[in-house]
């Protein structure tokens, strides 16, 4: 309950997220079927990278702050419709504005779609429903998010994402959102779930994955496993972001190769790569720029 996301709102770990849940929602709105999307753990919806917390980190320049030149042609196709998004927030709210999830996921929506935003702690909610109200971004509710993961699926529409990114105060927080994902999957095996983890500790990772797989049991090859590293880890420090995505869009595995490359390449610190896998065996690391 102490976490603010404004003080990290456009790092790396923002700029990977949002690209690739945009190439998600993309790919549900293929079908002209409405979704529904839902939001665990949304935050404020909206954050001001000139305001006093992100200016007290600032480590959104390391982030979108770093994409002000376009990547590569075959990159920049894949995340235009992430500069999109952003680009449409920050003419309605400001230059220095970056959209959180919510409204990131609500420039991709249509109109039959439907979002619910979940934030349990109660300013954060109220400001949330604020923006979400102003934005026509979707309904919040302001539960625990865990206690959403578990009631809320599966939703009425069948079709949709839903997207787990806890604050990780907790011990073993990682380990037990693994298993609830897993949990989540077995009552909607057909739906899309994504949870972000951080990379710290290559050990604690490797464990909660291995918990997921060992929970999801038998059908584990269904999630794919998306790690961008700016460098090795250190046991301390953030220096990686991961997606663990269930039930991805087929394309989303070739799109994450090239998006995920490049952002290494951009972004990286020492030695970057990524990790594009699917739990249970898959492909090798790749590195940077692969």
């Amino acid at each position: 309950m102490n976490y603010r996301h404004a003080f990290h709102a456009g790092n790396f770990a923002d700029v990977m997220k949002h690209a690739l849940l945009c190439r998600i929602l993309l790919h549900l709105g293929r079908k002209e079927a409405p979704y529904r999307f839902i939001d665990t753990h949304a935050g404020i919806g909206l954050y001001d990278l000139g305001g006093d917390e992100a200016s007290r980190t600032g480590e959104w320049r390391d982030g979108i702050g770093r994409l002000d030149e376009p990547l590569d042609e075959e990159a920049e196709t894949l995340l235009a419709p992430y500069r999109h998004a952003l680009a449409e927030v920050r003419a309605r709210y400001g230059p220095s504005s970056y959209p959180g999830s919510p409204l990131v996921a609500r420039e991709l929506m249509r109109r039959q779609d439907r979002a619910i935003l979940v934030e349990k702690h109660p300013e954060d909610a109220a400001l949330l429903a604020s923006t979400a109200q102003a934005a026509r971004a979707g309904k919040v509710l302001p539960m625990d998010g865990w206690t959403a993961l578990g009631s809320l699926v599966p939703p009425r529409e069948r079709r949709g994402l839903v997207l787990v990114d806890p604050p990780y105060e907790e011990l073993d927080e990682l380990a037990r959102g693994a298993g609830r994902l897993a949990r989540a999957h077995r009552k909607w095996p057909t739906g899309i779930l994504a949870l972000w983890y951080p990379v710290k500790r290559e050990r604690e990772v490797e464990a909660a994955l291995a918990r997921f797989v060992e929970i999801a049991a038998p059908a584990p090859s269904t999630a794919l496993r998306l790690e961008l590293r700016l460098e090795p880890a250190d046991d301390a420090r953030l220096t990686g972001s991961g997606l663990l995505v269930v039930n991805p869009p087929w394309t989303l595995q070739g799109e994450a190769e090239i998006l995920l490359g490049a952002l290494a390449e951009r972004l990286g610190r020492r030695r970057p790569s990524c990790r594009i896998e699917w739990l249970g065996g898959g492909a090798a690391p790749l590195g940077a720029g692969a």
